[in-house]
């Protein structure tokens, strides 16, 4: 629904550039030009709530270096030149099956980067590309950011996406680890205007702790904030659980399996011996232990400083520990698992962790994929089912996976590449052909995943802003041509290749639920909408749920002209306890002692009293920046959203360093910036994620182009349960230049 006048109109859509789900109000000239973001006031989750980057939306959107049409390297001369979309998807079709032909499936690999989360393309029709493509070498982002937390959930709940976040709006106590929503909006927690439900926590007499290397803005917030050295957070976690078992402040509520083992495996950390790995007084250990066990209701959240460990899973499973132990979860005010409204994949058996092996390294898959830390190997490393064919999507790993410079260099010995991207960026370069997505405004938007792990249950629906040119593919059907052009496949003129794939995901869906007959009830512009509304109609509160959860906006039930007719979104309530309907393990209880965690507690005791590295490097959130993507907006770069060495003064003084330093570690060197700084832990230094665009053909990013962090990264090290790769904690050297 739009306001309309002679010389502008206003319409409103949810914010795609992040996980906060904000809804945007959006004021366009007659041009269908930007001129105006503002919070939209009417949202009843977001409640006009907008950060910097949702206000740049209109210059992001209007972005002169994005590109508008295909292009295509001439190897030769390592020159692009702009093509059709016609030329570009026949020389897909030519290229691609002789690669494969050749090789085999497994020579092909996928790379899904974090935009996908945030679109309905990725969402609905990156499968399409996984069945032609048919490899087994698929990798994402989900490996270099949440996968120890979605891999603990599957082991404890059965399901991956079963995953508990903190009921933010309810909560007596929160304990946060490796977590800045005041800069990040929130991270597998959809929370939008996280400052204000931090800030009413405490006005309702809630007590808020921080931990973290940094003492960051969240921290400022907090009424207590706690300094960690970086990669010991299982520690501190298992040194509470002890605690809880050994003064006997246990309050478990849901039917559990493996509690005696984790009181077993709890003995050797006590607050006392995890103090040296740490940092944390014992006494402190204790005390979070028993504030924890007396809060009225009380919630542990952590998130990617720590999940980028090398303890990220054992920690993230002991978050759910303690959540169970002290009574919290599946609580109002613990942790809580949201209803999301659109109907998504309904696991039906127990999550499997390592159903098959990387080539090279012999990693194990996890939710499908393998670790983004070894696509390098599986391209440079020679033999059967070698990479030598690659298809990203939304996605700049060459800047945010481990070892950075080495993929560049592997990506650059690639046979074929092709690239669904915006930019041209420091890993589209290396690819034959880009295919650029339409304008953000030009794309319909509803958020699958983000919503399963909202803080309140809701929906929003947002229609296209702007029409796409007529000639123009939208998104998905970029995504579902490009998976015909990969099996070397052309459609005939003016066949819909997007209602071609719509088509039967609708007919199966509906033949599963025995509603075949009601295939001409579904409304919609298009196919994707259609699938939409099934989605809706089947959902936990769809028309046709007949064990609907009853909301009063739609008494009848949801469905997608419901949302159509409440552009602002719909609010759906307060999570609701779940357990035990959401298990998915074999025992129906939820697991507290999986044995391949057990097991890896036997390295985190062994790494309990190893020598620890003068200095770290730690990451950092930046409120205006989103990983590689978004420097390329003048407004968004500069002031303290720069790429600079944030260092204690005290080591300043002892390094004897001036304005730059040269930064080194096993996997390579830098030179960077000083910026001295209090607020970090003496012994621990940080560079933002996402930087190092110098020669970049983006004209802003270049002018602030910053040093490259994965430079210093080393693929070799990896949470050894989920694969995840390890940002946090990387020794460095650090002398004068």
């Amino acid at each position: 629904m739009s306001r309309v006048t002679a010389e502008a109109r206003t319409t409103y859509r949810t914010c795609p550039l992040c996980e906060a789900v904000c809804g945007l109000e959006i004021t366009l000239d007659a041009e269908d030009r930007v001129t105006r973001v503002r919070g939209d006031r009417d949202d009843p989750f977001s409640r006009g709530f907008i950060c910097p980057k949702g206000a740049s939306l209109g210059a992001l959107d209007a972005d002169p270096d994005r590109l508008a049409e295909p292009i295509i390297r001439d190897r030769a001369t390592d020159t692009w030149r702009q093509a059709t979309w016609a030329e570009a998807f026949d020389l897909i079709a030519e290229r691609a099956p002789a690669v494969l032909d050749e090789y085999g499936r497994q020579a092909a690999a996928l790379y899904l980067g974090n935009p996908n989360a945030h679109t309905i393309a990725g969402a609905l029709y990156v499968p399409a590309l996984i069945r032609a493509l048919s490899t087994r070498n698929l990798y994402s982002a989900s490996t270099a950011d949440q996968m120890p937390k979605q891999v603990s959930s599957g082991l404890m709940f059965g399901d991956p996406l079963t995953v508990a976040v903190p009921d933010l709006d309810r909560t007596d106590y929160l304990l946060m680890l490796g977590a800045n929503p005041l800069e990040s909006n929130g991270s597998l927690c959809t929370a939008p205007d996280y400052p204000g439900r931090l800030k009413a926590l405490r006005k309702r007499g809630g007590r808020l702790v921080v931990v973290d290397p940094r003492r960051t803005r969240t921290a400022d917030l907090a009424d207590e904030h706690l300094f960690i050295r970086p990669g010991s957070d299982a520690y501190l976690l298992f040194g509470i659980v002890h605690t809880l078992f050994a003064e006997d402040l246990t309050d478990i509520r849901d039917e559990v399996a493996g509690l005696e083992q984790i009181r077993s495996a709890a003995i050797p950390f006590t607050p006392e011996a995890v103090q040296a790995r740490t940092g944390i007084p014992a006494e402190t250990v204790g005390r979070l232990a028993r504030e924890l066990a007396a809060a009225p209701t009380a919630a542990v959240y952590a998130r990617i400083g720590t999940c980028t460990a090398e303890f990220g899973t054992l920690t993230q499973w002991l978050v759910d520990v303690i959540n169970v132990l002290t009574g919290n979860l599946d609580r109002p005010g613990g942790a809580m698992f949201a209803t999301a409204a659109a109907l998504g994949i309904v696991r039906t058996r127990p999550f499997r962790l390592g159903r098959w092996a990387s080539r090279v390294r012999e990693l194990p898959e996890a939710m499908g994929e393998f670790p983004v830390a070894t696509l390098a190997d599986e391209i440079l490393t020679p033999g059967e089912g070698q990479v030598r064919m690659l298809v990203t999507v939304a996605g700049n790993p060459v800047l945010s996976a481990p070892a950075g410079a080495r993929l560049g260099e592997a990506l650059a010995g690639l046979d074929f590449m092709v690239s669904v991207d915006r930019y041209l960026n420091e890993t589209t370069r290396h690819a034959d052909v880009i295919l650029p997505p339409p304008r953000t405004l030009q794309a319909p938007h509803y958020d699958f995943a983000l919503l399963q792990f909202a803080v309140r249950n809701y929906a929003r629906y947002s229609p296209p802003v702007v029409a796409l040119p007529g000639d123009r593919p939208s998104e998905p059907e970029i995504l579902a041509r490009l998976a015909l052009s990969l099996a070397g496949q052309q459609p005939e003129a003016g066949t819909d290749c997007v209602a071609a794939v719509d088509e039967l995901i609708i007919a199966g869906t509906l033949h599963k639920a025995g509603l075949g007959a009601r295939r001409g009830e579904l409304i919609g512009a298009n196919s994707t909408e259609q699938r939409i509304d099934l989605m809706l109609r089947l959902g936990p509160y769809g028309e046709w749920n007949p064990d609907r959860r009853s909301v009063d906006i739609a008494p009848e039930g949801l469905n997608l002209q419901v949302l159509l007719d409440n552009p602002h979104g719909v609010d759906l309530g307060a999570l609701q306890p779940r357990l035990p309907g959401v298990l998915r393990t074999a025992s129906r209880k939820v697991e507290l002692a999986p044995q391949q965690l057990l097991d890896d507690t036997t390295r985190l005791l062994a790494e309990m009293s190893a020598a620890r590295p003068d200095v770290v490097l730690i990451g950092r959130r930046h409120l205006r920046s989103n990983n590689s993507w978004m420097h390329n907006v003048p407004a968004l770069v500069g002031g303290s959203n720069t790429c600079t060495l944030h260092i204690h003064p005290d080591d300043v003084a002892r390094l004897g360093l001036g304005e730059l330093a040269a930064i080194e570690s096993a996997s390579g060197k830098l030179t960077v910036p000083v910026e001295p700084n209090d607020r970090i832990m003496p012994g621990v230094v940080s560079l933002p994620h996402g930087w190092g665009h110098a020669g970049s053909t983006q004209t802003a990013a270049r002018e602030h182009a910053g040093v490259n962090a994965n430079a210093l990264t080393d693929d070799s090290r990896i949470d050894a349960v989920s694969g995840n790769a390890v940002f946090n904690g990387v020794p460095v050297t650090i002398t004068p230049v």
